[in-house]
């Protein structure tokens, strides 16, 4: 049998096969292709953020942990599986499109809200007073920190979508306003007023980079302050915690402010350079909430002046990164949930280090990627996920030309 090749014409035999390493370089270029500097910063930091958050975890929690008969190692291996898991799916997630984001903004939405009604269920976990925790196969979980990164993507989606029309105040108002007091109300209902502050930043962040008008954007911001008013003067709790902070000599030391004395304690006995890595001696029972929203103080007392001002840097860097996303995008959504994500976890670490240093009452809030809490950790670093997938997109920087 025979076979008969058929000869193309001169210089097309060469053709395809010009083509083929052109186009592997082609899609391996999309694959190893240099991300912007912005990409690297706050992947960098989230990173910085994380491993450090791990290392004081584990000085927070080993001593007692030790005493109460449990492994000294136990917490570290829960907060590290959470590290585990999130950091892959903070690389995943910034592979995502932009568009991607923009379609799941509505069911992601409407999944977090969902998932956060299952506190009222016998799932529900009441802790201090607040109902905003759930366990399910013995897995604890905080339903509201999810709520966070879904409530930005939406906010972002409907903001997107209404651009043209965001000068009239009745296309500002509706939805936007009945979802977004729905959905902190289902917070509220659980007397979480910590987080639900954090999603009322998100909401008036969101606002913000989205350019309405200024006459549009105070008056959500009055009603936020109002509601927040009512609903600390009329809960006995948060009054007490309220007179406490207003309180300078702090004299009821036995009961509301034994935790915040021992905070600011902690922070003074560290000193510039601390007491050493594990040498912290808050931990040992004095401080309760060591690991979770008070991990600043430990910090403070085992590394001194100069590690809180490492923490201090880093999330000035990341938000130094987030913003140049937030001021080089050309897409209103990249920029609209960029400054949400932004001002979230930027604005939530400064809150945390504030009741630290006793600037304001305790409001229960944790210190992003560092506090205990597997939930925070993983709606943190899927956010900065999100952020990382906007990076992606940014124009590419002209070289500088001389003239």
């Amino acid at each position: 049998m025979t076979s008969t090749t058929i000869r193309p014409p001169h210089g097309a035999a060469d053709e395809p096969d010009r083509r083929r390493p052109l186009s592997a370089r082609v899609v391996l270029g999309r694959v190893f292709a240099p991300v912007p500097s912005e990409f690297l910063l706050i992947l960098s930091t989230a990173l910085m953020l994380t491993g450090f958050g791990l290392v004081m975890v584990l000085s927070a929690t080993s001593a007692v942990g030790s005493a109460n008969g449990d492994k000294p190692y136990e917490a570290l291996a829960k907060q590290a599986v959470f590290a585990a898991i999130g950091i892959p799916m903070m690389l995943v997630a910034s592979r995502f499109s932009v568009s991607f984001w923009k379609k799941i903004a509505w069911p992601a939405l409407i999944g977090a809200t969902a998932f956060q009604m299952l506190v009222f269920t016998p799932l529900g976990i009441n802790n201090d007073g607040n109902t905003n925790w759930i366990r399910i196969a013995g897995l604890q979980a905080q339903p509201s920190e999810l709520l966070k990164l879904a409530l930005a993507l939406w906010l972002g989606y409907v903001l997107f979508r209404k651009q043209t029309l965001l000068g009239l105040w009745r296309h500002v108002f509706i939805p936007l306003v009945p979802v977004s007091v729905a959905v902190i109300a289902t917070v509220l209902a659980g007397h979480d007023l910590g987080t639900a502050m954090i999603l009322v930043l998100i909401v008036l962040s969101a606002l913000f980079f989205s350019g309405v008008k200024l006459r549009i954007f105070i008056l959500p911001t009055l009603l936020s302050v109002v509601l927040v008013a009512v609903l600390a003067v009329t809960s006995p709790n948060r009054m007490s915690r309220i007179m406490t902070f207003l309180d300078a000599q702090c004299t009821d030391y036995f009961d509301k402010c034994y935790q915040p004395l021992h905070g600011i304690w902690g922070l003074a006995s560290g000193g510039v350079f601390g007491l050493g890595l594990g040498n912290s001696k808050q931990k040992y029972d004095w401080l309760p909430a060591a690991a979770n929203d008070y991990i600043f103080a430990i910090v403070g007392e085992e590394l001194g002046l100069i590690g809180c001002c490492v923490v201090l840097v880093l999330f000035a860097l990341f938000a130094v990164g987030s913003f140049h996303v937030i001021r080089r995008t050309t897409d209103p959504f990249v920029r609209i949930v960029s400054g949400a994500i932004t001002v979230w976890i930027v604005g939530e670490a400064l809150l945390n280090i504030g009741v630290v240093l006793r600037l304001f009452p305790v409001l229960g809030v944790p210190l992003p990627f560092m506090s205990q809490g597997g939930t925070s950790l993983l709606s943190t670093l899927l956010a900065c996920g999100v952020l990382l997938s906007f990076a992606r997109t940014l124009p590419a920087k002209q070289p500088a030309t001389t003239g």
